[in-house]
Order: structure tokens, then C-alpha cells, then sequence
């Protein structure tokens, strides 16, 4: 299948906003962010139900594939912006008009659960997503970190060569390794729950990147026993962990815990390189990553990490 890369963005275009997942309980914060967008010179429109509360799945479906349609189809709209993460987006993934989608390629930005959205937008149309910060939870007030990131991958196609961590997120190399390969990842809850649909893109030629929350070591530990199983882990040519934060127990032990899993794991992995701590996951910080494009990850036994796109992720 062909990669589809969507345009960059320009000052004055028109940026949609929708929700595939959950609503957000402060409808301030969407106006901030709205705010946000516009003082960067770009005009906004919210999609006809963005933010809407249904607790019919039938008909929250049919909500927000209308507005996920209407925003592929207007032409005016050159960027996708959604609301937050939550639940949801999995439902639509049977539903979505994919050739709507193929024949009018654009850039579509967010995370957590919109992992789901991303990864069968790849797997059915080529299309390149960008995982990234969304409406509700970073935009109505970013940090300089993950501003840096979301404008210069939507707007520069040489950004995207060089993506540099954040410097309070440091970097264990648990195999170190230089690899090529197609970015696919996200949220591993979400990712995990895919295995065995058409919606999750082969892993055979990848550098696997994940993040989750409030996720125990044990959770964790399911998941990846679940990738590995299905054969999954054994196909990807490098890996990247993300953070994996734990409000509930936030402690040494469990940092602890965390790392000899994904030490574990590393071993099951086509012997490329696997590091922990990408700029990455449910924090402030946050690293805007291309879903679907060509990238390179190096990285040593002392740490010194480079991680970057081969190709351009925007034309």
C-alpha cells in the first residue's frame, strides 16, 4: 500500500476539531484551546457534535462518524485536531468510509485512545497520523516543549529528521542498535486490544513505540505477553518505550517492577534495538510522533539516543 502524506499546514488554514472518544467535563479548556490555535493565525471549526454527551453507543456513533466524514470531505479543512482520549474510538473503526478518507488525505493528530484511529487510518488507507497532543488535555495550554514539537512536525517537512527528548525524560538503553523501520504504536492498551483485526498495521518491517497510564506492572506484563504471543514482538526491528505513569502507585517498586518487564520483553524482539523513556505518553512534555512514517532509531549502551523520520511526514 502506498503512504499517503498530507500537507503541511500554513498560516490561515482551517483546522477541524472533532471527538471520537470521550467528552471533556471542562468546556473552558476547549475555548482556551481554540483560543490557542487561532492566536498561531489559524481559523477553527468545531465539528457539528464536538464535545457532545450520549451514553447510546448507537448514537454517539453515528455522531461522531458524521463528523469525522464531514471533516474529510470539506475541503477547507486542511488539519484534524481531537478533542481527548477516553473511549470510543474503537466502535468507529468498522464503520468509517476509508476511500472517503483515502481520496482526500489530511493531517489528523492525537492520542491515547485515539491510537485505534490512527493505527486503521494507516492499515486501510497508507494515510500518516500524527500522535500527538490534543484540544483538551496539552493545546489549551501547552508547554514550550510539546508547542515546538505539534507546529514544527505539522508545518516543516524537515522537522520530523531529527526529534529530540525532552531533557527531564531520561533515556535507559536495555539493547542498544541502530534500526530502520515504519513508526506504528501508541497507547499499548489500546494496541493490544487490536491484535487479530484488520485495523492494526503489520508490525513485520516497524519500530514499535508505546506509552500507557495508570497501567500496574502486572497490566503491563498481560499486555505485552499478549504481543508477544501473537507472534507480534518477534516481527518489530527496534522498540521505544514511552512513560508509564502510575498515579496510583507511584514508587520505586514499581518503576522497578516496570523496567525488568520491558527488559523481559526486549529479549522476545527481532534483536534491534530497544530503549525506554521517549518523550512520549500521558505527560506535559510531549513528543508529537508520525504514525506510519519511515524512521531511524539509534541508540547506545550509554544512552546517547536519535530518533528521526528518513522521508518527509508532510508535503
Amino acid at each position: 500500500m502506498k503512504t499517503l502524506t498530507p500537507k503541511a499546514l500554513r498560516k490561515g488554514d482551517t483546522i477541524g476539531l472533532i471527538s471520537p472518544s470521550s467528552h471533556c467535563a471542562y468546556p473552558d479548556k476547549i475555548g482556551q484551546a481554540i483560543g490557542y490555535l487561532e492566536n498561531n493565525g489559524y481559523r477553527v471549526k468545531p465539528s457539528r457534535h464536538l464535545n457532545c454527551i450520549d451514553t447510546n453507543p448507537a448514537i454517539a456513533d453515528q455522531q461522531k462518524l458524521h463528523d469525522l466524514h464531514e471533516m474529510f470531505l470539506d475541503p477547507a479543512i486542511k488539519a484534524i485536531i481531537c478533542l481527548r482520549g477516553g473511549a470510543g474510538a474503537s466502535r468507529l473503526l468498522k464503520k468509517i468510509n476509508y476511500d472517503l478518507i483515502a481520496a482526500n488525505p489530511k493531517i489528523v493528530v492525537g492520542y491515547s485512545d485515539i491510537t485505534a484511529l490512527s493505527l486503521a487510518l494507516f492499515a486501510k488507507t497508507g494515510l500518516i497520523s500524527f500522535s500527538g497532543p490534543m484540544l483538551a488535555t496539552e493545546l489549551y495550554k501547552p508547554t514550550p516543549y510539546t508547542e515546538e514539537h505539534f507546529w514544527g512536525m505539522l508545518t516543516s517537512p524537515a522537522y520530523a529528521r531529527s526529534l529530540q527528548n525532552h531533557p527531564d525524560h531520561p533515556i535507559t538503553c536495555i539493547r542498544p542498535g541502530s534500526a530502520e523501520g515504519v513508526v506504528v504504536g501508541g497507547n499499548l492498551s489500546v494496541l493490544s486490544s487490536m491484535i487479530g483485526t484488520p485495523y492494526l498495521p503489520a508490525l513485520n518491517d516497524s519500530l514499535l513505540f508505546l506509552e500507557d497510564i495508570n497501567e500496574p506492572a502486572y497490566r503491563i506484563d498481560r499486555m505485552l505477553s499478549h504481543l508477544n504471543n501473537a507472534g507480534l514482538l518477534a516481527q518489530c526491528k527496534g522498540v521505544l518505550f514511552g512513560q508509564f505513569g502510575n498515579e496510583a502507585e507511584n514508587t520505586n517498586a514499581e518503576n522497578f517492577r516496570q523496567q525488568h518487564i520491558f527488559n523481559y520483553y526486549s529479549e522476545e524482539t527481532h534483536n534491534g534495538p530497544v530503549m525506554r523513556g521517549l518523550s512520549y505518553g500521558h505527560i506535559r512534555n510531549l513528543m508529537t510522533i508520525p504514525i506510519g512514517a519511515r524512521c531511524k532509531m539509534t541508540i547506545s549502551p550509554t544512552g546517547n539516543f536519535s530518533f528521526g523520520a528518513l522521508n518527509p511526514v508532510i508535503a
